[in-house]
């Protein structure tokens, strides 16, 4: 197993910029591939990034590509979320997860492990 737990969210403006991390529990976390969701209320869990087991591949949503930027150190157990040029329907908690795979999926029920989530508020 492993726990996730996620940091760096906050009230921002529009156009702003935060940086999101994900710590991971164990020594093995480059075993997985990583991903950020976010769930905005009254509405489902959504994709937002991910990147696979090597850090070679990095994926996006539509909604946030050219704005935000995942990546990972293997050494710290830490996966990151870089979010520029912030917007206010970016707004949610934002979710780190885990999955023992080399490339990430999409969907949210393909991942193993979870983190509690961290709040952004980004303000007109």
């Amino acid at each position: 197993q492993v726990q996730l737990v996620e940091s760096g969210g906050g009230l921002v403006q529009a156009g702003d910029s935060l940086r999101l991390s994900c710590a991971a529990s164990r020594r093995t976390f480059s075993v997985y591939a990583m991903a950020w969701f976010r769930q905005a209320p009254g509405k489902e869990r959504d994709f937002v990034a991910a990147i696979s087991r090597s850090g070679g591949a990095t994926y996006y949503a539509d909604s946030v590509k050219g704005r935000f930027t995942i990546s990972r150190d293997d050494v710290k157990n830490t996966v990151y979320l870089q979010m520029n040029s912030l917007k206010p329907e970016d707004t949610a908690v934002y979710y780190c997860a885990a999955v023992e795979r080399w490339n990430p999926p999409r969907e949210a029920n393909s991942y193993d492990y979870w983190g509690q989530g961290t709040q952004v508020v980004v303000s007109a």
